[in-house]
């Protein structure tokens, strides 16, 4: 019986040894490596602290700043934890609302986002990525349209001309991904320091 057992163990411990422990390695290591800032998570660093990743967005309640989409996600109530509470881009329960078309608090979370966005700018057309939430709830990006909608009310709390505003709205678009790969985009917390920057 252990004639049979014998290659059996074998093979699994090698296989584990290869699978479980060399190919994950070598890769990482290949990672680090070649793309040392997205295998550490794409960290955006200001004054040698860490205040965020391209790749979540995070949420800006200052009007000083553009926003981000609306974010679905949620976190254990403090005080009742069978409950949740809301917890805008909580990178530990990405997921999306499950708030389907016929949903009253969809409808009424919508017309108060909408009120709100039409005060913020009576005049322009509301981009739908601004009022609605990503799968995930985690998005980092907004369409341009959506930046550029948000330049009159972020110049006149920080005093600056909308032209200005617009300009640096446009060096920060991104274009497709190898050119035909996903929409054009503008990642809202870059844009948030280059605000900051431009004011410094």
């Amino acid at each position: 019986m252990l004639k049979e057992i014998r290659p059996a163990l074998v093979v699994l411990i090698m296989l584990t040894a290869i699978t479980g422990l060399a190919y994950p390695l070598a890769f990482t290591g290949m990672a680090q490596v070649i793309f040392p800032a997205q295998a550490n998570g794409s960290l955006i660093v200001r004054d040698g602290h860490v205040i965020g990743s391209e790749l979540i967005g995070q949420q800006f309640t200052s009007d000083k700043y553009f926003h981000g989409r609306p974010s679905a996600t949620a976190a254990p109530d403090p005080k009742d934890a069978s409950k949740s509470v809301p917890s805008p881009y909580n990178a530990a329960n990405s997921g999306g609302s499950n708030l389907g078309p016929t949903s009253k608090a969809l409808a009424d979370r919508l017309k108060e986002d909408v009120a709100k966005l039409k005060a913020e700018n009576p005049s322009g057309k509301i981009p739908v990525d601004l009022v609605t939430t990503s799968a995930s709830g985690l998005d980092p990006d907004i369409s341009p349209d959506a930046a550029l909608f948000q330049v009159p009310h972020v110049a006149k709390a920080r005093n600056l001309p909308e032209t200005t505003v617009h300009t640096l709205v446009m060096s920060q678009i991104e274009g497709r991904m190898w050119g035909f790969l996903g929409e054009p985009r503008v990642n809202v917390l870059k844009l948030n320091l280059a605000l900051d920057k431009l004011q410094s």
